[in-house]
């Protein structure tokens, strides 16, 4: 059976998109790590399924699988690119979509310019919703990792986030800190490590570790996150700049309760058939 499937990427973070809808098949997780093998697949950081919904108020349902296999509830710059999918693939001819994740309903609006902006709902900062081993919520947290003591924030994005304020980005250990932290005992389902680096008040650079996919050129609930934590910890102001890796997100966030907006780009890559 073959699939058609395309190539898309949100700021170089980089997804294989299925229609579910037109064509019909069952994917499992082995399957994402297969085609997700930069080597012998076709190389991704996520998968993406744009499946009918299951609630009748709402225009898509949205799967994620990460490149190891794992099945996460959220994927920002993924959504942005489900929102420019379904518009190129005429699934829908609205230029705003309600969908339905593992993590709630999210919104996404499509402008003319080919941005894309998410509303991404409220976050969550309770521990037991991100979720993350606490007595009580605060705004940071004291964290053990190789006999170091670090400071890190924790938000749910619909995923788990975990933000940790560096003086550099682009010399921050990412790649030796993000899977110990990601690994740590106290995220009892992993967590998403964002290295932030506060530039002024409304400019930060970031990079992010996500968990089952490694250092991404860009993560839009990983600046989501960061930008609450900046904000909730009076480091920054919405709206606010995020530089990544692959870009610049715009994120907006007007306090606890509130959603978080972002906006970015949306770039589909190629179209390519898979057999299943």
């Amino acid at each position: 059976m073959l699939l058609r499937f395309t190539k898309m990427h949100g700021l170089g973070n980089d997804f294989m998109v299925l229609d579910l809808i037109s064509q019909h098949a069952h994917i499992q997780p082995k399957h994402a790590r297969q085609w997700g093998d930069r080597h012998t697949g076709i190389g991704f950081d996520q998968l993406l399924l744009v499946e009918a919904p299951n609630n009748p108020d709402v225009d898509f349902r949205y799967r994620i699988f990460n490149a190891d296999g794992s099945e996460v509830e959220q994927c920002g710059n993924g959504a942005r690119c489900f929102a420019r999918f379904v518009l190129d693939k005429r699934l829908t001819m609205k230029r705003q979509i309600r969908v339905e994740t593992a993590s709630g309903i999210i919104e996404l609006d499509t402008h003319a310019d080919g941005q894309v902006s998410v509303n991404m709902g409220a976050p969550r900062l309770e521990p037991a919703q991100i979720p993350f081993q606490a007595q009580a919520q605060a705004c940071s947290y004291a964290i053990e990792v190789d006999g170091q003591t670090l400071q890190i924030a924790t938000v749910s994005m619909g995923n788990p986030h975990a933000v940790l304020r560096v003086e550099d980005a682009d010399t921050a250990p990412v790649r030796s800190l993000g899977p110990k932290l990601e690994q740590h005992p106290r995220f009892p389902q992993r967590v998403n490590v964002g290295f932030l680096q506060v530039i002024d008040r409304q400019h930060a650079k970031l990079r992010v570790w996500e968990r089952g996919a490694g250092e991404t050129q860009a993560c839009g609930t990983g600046a989501c996150a960061a930008a609450v934590a900046a904000i909730s910890q009076g480091w920054m102001d919405s709206p606010l700049r995020i530089e990544l890796p692959g870009g610049r997100l715009a994120i907006e966030w007007a306090g606890p309760g509130l959603p978080v907006m972002m906006s970015g780009p949306a770039v589909r890559v190629f179209e390519g058939q898979v057999r299943l």
